[in-house]
């Protein structure tokens, strides 16, 4: 038996495997603010006096400082996360001890949800699902998800729904989860609201009602969480979007954007002996040695550079966590 080896020179050429074409159904993509953004009015705060403003979640744009302020270190943020804790379910189980009507129908002095929504609110304070969109109608969507699903399962009778209710809290779960994703809500202690508004007595027996402790419940940590929160750091980062709203009733915005439209559709012409990158240098008005410059706590912007209110909030995200 004899062997033959290969000569060395022999190239190997390995076809790439072909990715195959995604379904329709893998493409699928709904994106709310796209569509109700424009319609939305554009943010009231720059009109409200700087201090009412500042307690609103405002900050006046200034220039890069000389000697930036130090960032503010972990020790502090905890000391404010727990005094705004303690301070927003303490006064959510005072006002609800208040209220004849909560003692009469038996609602719970604090929704066992909110002790999740308060660590959200009071410490990761720069993440999105902690914004007062979120931490408002994700809690009243998921509420009114979890109050159908429990109706619609009660129809079944007392004995039956007793034997099904784990099914339909996990349903309730499930279906506020895509809720608040369709409506760009998402708030995950909400998804426990969902799931009490079911599975747990107390909460399930109230029926519609429920949406009014939630609802107070929401208001008074969101006023406690401006108060706290905005002594030494900022919140909310945005109330509605970090993306730019209010494009239809702007008309000196919708003109700008369309004619921006029409020099992005235009063929570009370049000048001879000049480079694209040179070409984009003076159309953005800026030299090559522009560069943004994210420290802790601090980010710089030069003043070639225009950024989207959302690009400014990803940047100044990013500075906290350095």
């Amino acid at each position: 038996m004899s062997f033959t080896r290969s000569p060395s020179n022999t190239h190997v050429t390995r076809k790439p495997p072909t990715e195959k074409p995604r379904s329709a159904w893998s493409t699928l993509h709904f994106d709310v603010d796209a569509h109700v953004n424009p319609f939305f009015p554009s943010s009231f705060l720059p009109r409200f006096p700087r201090a009412v403003a500042h307690f609103l979640g405002y900050r006046t744009p200034h220039p890069p400082a000389a000697h930036p302020k130090p960032p503010l270190g972990n020790i502090p943020m905890i000391f404010w996360a727990v005094v705004g804790i303690f301070s927003s379910l303490a006064l959510i189980g005072a006002v609800g001890q208040e209220i004849p009507a909560f003692g009469e129908k038996g609602v719970p002095v604090i929704i066992g949800s909110f002790g999740a929504a308060a660590v959200l609110d009071f410490y990761a304070i720069e993440s999105p699902l902690a914004q007062p969109r979120n931490a408002i109608l994700g809690q009243i969507l998921a509420s009114i998800t979890g109050i159908i699903v429990c109706k619609l399962f009660a129809l079944l009778g007392p004995e039956e729904f007793e034997r099904v209710r784990w099914l339909g809290g996990a349903l309730s779960c499930g279906l506020a989860t895509a809720v608040m994703a369709l409506t760009g809500t998402v708030h995950p202690p909400a998804g426990a609201t969902a799931l009490m508004a079911v599975v747990d007595d107390d909460v399930s027996r109230l029926g519609w009602y429920v949406l009014v402790p939630v609802s107070l419940g929401c208001g008074l940590m969101l006023i406690v969480a401006l108060l706290v929160n905005n002594i030494q750091r900022r919140f909310p980062f945005y109330w509605w979007s970090p993306s730019e709203t209010g494009l239809f009733w702007n008309q000196a915005a919708r003109r700008e954007q369309q004619r921006q439209k029409e020099e992005e559709s235009r063929p570009r012409l370049e000048k001879p002996g000049a480079s694209a990158t040179s070409s984009t240098d003076s159309e953005r008005g800026m030299g090559e040695d522009a560069e943004v410059v994210i420290k802790r706590g601090e980010v710089i912007i030069p003043e070639g550079i225009t950024l989207r209110p959302e690009e400014v909030l990803w940047l100044e995200t990013i500075s906290q966590r350095l």
